[in-house]
């Protein structure tokens, strides 16, 4: 009993007083103890709650954004709960907050910009886990949306952190923001005197093989022109993707197939050349270079 009198006495020990409030040692200790039941409890509830969301399929963009209001709510109420344990108003600090607002305020202009266009993103959505983006010639897919920055898996595997400000203020293609449906396109030169319309079916051929290339809506050949050295061939068609390698693989495949097809057919791929006409004679001279 000594020893309980004696530690109860020790955490009733006055350290200061602030606002007319006497603050103790075990008020002091206490701050401590609940901001870790309260950080603990916060990830036990919010892990369950996202198992949950994730086991009925729910959208991870919904589930990315459920988990940030959770944990905003949890600091929101730990803090009051911790406030109101040692008996301290929220009013008491109405004017040092108002001192530290403003001068973060002025500090911390891009935090606070990037911070609100997070949950710009988060929120209406126009950038979602998943999506494949080019910013300002740089493509990869989101991986993460933070509350300040959203993290990008470039087409070479390199990570990059992109403010959020940066995704509002600036014009960003997503190529799979309403679907996963992206038009390419082969382009090929045969030579002259080739048969135009047999090339036209060949390459049409060659795209429609390919499994990854959609049937509608249907690939589309086109003559484009008479090039300077060839008959200049187009082929437009359409596939799901969600990268852009599967756009280069899908015409590469187009293009191995239609060299097979142009070699049975025996037409020719063309190749610069140039012809040269000379008018009178051209003597060529040669002289011989003798050891000295």
């Amino acid at each position: 009993m000594i020893y309980l009198d004696k530690l109860i006495a020790l955490l009733n020990f006055p350290l200061f007083i602030y606002a007319e409030r006497t603050f103790t040692l075990g008020k002091l200790l206490l701050v401590p103890l609940l901001l870790l039941l309260g950080i603990w409890l916060t990830r036990y509830l919010v892990g369950k709650l996202t198992n949950r969301l994730r086991a009925s399929n729910t959208d991870p963009n919904m589930v990315h954004l459920i988990q940030r209001l959770c944990y905003v709510l949890a600091i929101a109420i730990t803090v009051i709960t911790i406030l109101d344990v040692i008996n301290v108003p929220i009013t008491a600090f109405a004017f040092l907050s108002g001192a530290i607002a403003i001068g973060f305020g002025f500090g911390a202009q891009n935090i606070i910009n990037n911070f609100i266009s997070g949950w710009i993103l988060m929120w209406e959505k126009p950038i979602r886990i998943g999506d494949f983006l080019e910013v300002e010639g740089t493509k990869g897919i989101v991986e993460k949306i933070n509350t300040r920055s959203t993290r990008l898996r470039r087409v070479d595997g390199v990570h990059m952190l992109i403010p959020n400000s940066k995704l509002l203020e600036n014009t960003v293609t997503n190529w799979t923001l309403v679907d996963k449906l992206m038009r390419t396109s082969v382009r090929v030169g045969v030579a002259y005197g080739s048969p135009a319309k047999q090339v036209a079916a060949l390459i049409l051929q060659a795209t429609e093989e390919q499994p990854e290339v959609l049937n509608d809506p249907k690939p589309q050949v086109t003559f484009e022109d008479f090039g300077d050295n060839a008959l200049i061939f187009e082929v437009n068609f359409w596939l799901n993707s969600t990268v852009e390698g599967g756009l280069r693989q899908a015409r590469s495949k187009v293009r191995f197939r239609l060299d097979e097809l142009f070699a049975e057919h025996d037409i020719v791929v063309a190749f610069p050349q140039r012809d040269v006409h000379i008018d009178g004679q051209l003597a060529i001279v040669r002289q011989s270079r003798r050891a000295g």
